[in-house]
């Protein structure tokens, strides 16, 4: 916050080109030059967790670079996030990529510093991997959470490769870790061929439910939210999404593809109808801009962490206003 109480918000795009100046979400000030900040976006530049294509390691940057057109008004959610709260860019979380294990310790310890701050996290990715140690750092400060997981697939498979931690078995560590909330736990977005119907029973008595792409072109964005808000009630709430949950023609730049799924507008219309939960932290993973098109994923990326990043900062202001 300024020296006139004022939150200090992204480059004036009136004044200088959009397309000038480093690269940071939003054009939005780095953590080091506001000093603390409410909502803190982070990149975790690491796909070595990935069983197919790898390069979302360089998901954040191209998030970053897509933000660029972001503006400071949010009309969807009728909200001026970057005016409710203090949200910077805190850089990237520096990670070993030949060490999964190391490199999840390291993601852990990065995000207790940045929570303890008293900041909110929106994480750019980076594969799925990373979902488990943020997973765990949220659940220090908040106990047990809810989880939202937009995502094509499950991600609650036990191994791969005897690896336990890879982009496909974060959730399942969480739950057995007990750091998620099992009353409220939903996939949203799943799709396409498994490896058994004993992953549908697995992934059941995990605790989760599931929302497919279907359901969403069938029901409709608002009566999903609906059931969403519900389910998650006034719990602290993580919401983790691959952008893959979209369909390939709206996320082509993606490790593990997948036909049928989501538009963005139905992805960004059901978040705005969970702006009422108690979002505690998010993240954006799985952008690999190598396999993009014209920046389509990381736009859509760039757009879903800003309806994030607004619900967090509306919450923020809210809570402000209340104390």
């Amino acid at each position: 916050m300024s020296s006139n109480g004022t939150f200090r918000g992204p480059v004036d795009s009136s004044r200088i080109p959009r397309y000038a100046g480093p690269a940071t979400f939003a054009r939005l000030p780095r953590l080091d030059e506001v000093g603390t900040a409410d909502v803190a976006v982070v990149g975790v530049p690491f796909d070595s967790g990935v069983s197919y294509r790898p390069g979302a390691r360089f998901g954040g940057n191209a998030i970053r670079e897509a933000s660029r057109l972001l503006r400071p008004y949010n009309p969807a959610q009728d909200a001026s996030p970057f005016a409710l709260a203090q949200v910077a860019d805190g850089g990237d979380i520096a990670v070993n990529p030949f060490n999964i294990n190391e490199a999840v310790e390291t993601i852990e310890a990065a995000a207790d510093d940045l929570l303890g701050t008293g900041a909110r996290l929106m994480t750019l990715g980076g594969d799925h991997t990373i979902a488990l140690p943020l997973l765990r750092s949220v659940a220090k400060k908040h106990g047990p959470v809810a989880l939202l997981h937009f995502d094509a697939h499950l991600d609650t498979w036990d191994t791969y490769f005897g690896a336990e931690y890879t982009h496909g078995t974060p959730f399942r560590r969480a739950v057995e870790e007990g750091i998620l909330d099992t009353e409220a736990l939903s996939h949203v977005g799943t799709r396409g061929p498994l490896y058994g119907k004993q992953d549908l029973t697995d992934d059941e008595k995990l605790g989760f439910g599931i929302v497919t792409s279907a359901d969403v072109y069938r029901r409709g964005a608002d009566e999903i939210a609906d059931q969403l808000r519900q389910r998650i009630g006034d719990r602290p709430l993580y919401i983790s999404i691959d952008i893959d949950c979209l369909d390939p023609a709206h996320a082509p730049g993606t490790g593990t593809p997948e036909a049928g799924g989501m538009t963005s507008r139905e992805l960004l219309e059901i978040l705005r109808g969970l702006a009422s939960c108690n979002l505690v932290s998010a993240d954006v993973v799985e952008v690999a801009p190598a396999y993009d098109h014209a920046e389509i994923t990381s736009v859509a990326a760039s757009h879903t962490a800003y309806e994030l990043t607004t619900i967090m900062s509306r919450q923020i202001a809210e809570a402000r206003k209340d104390a």
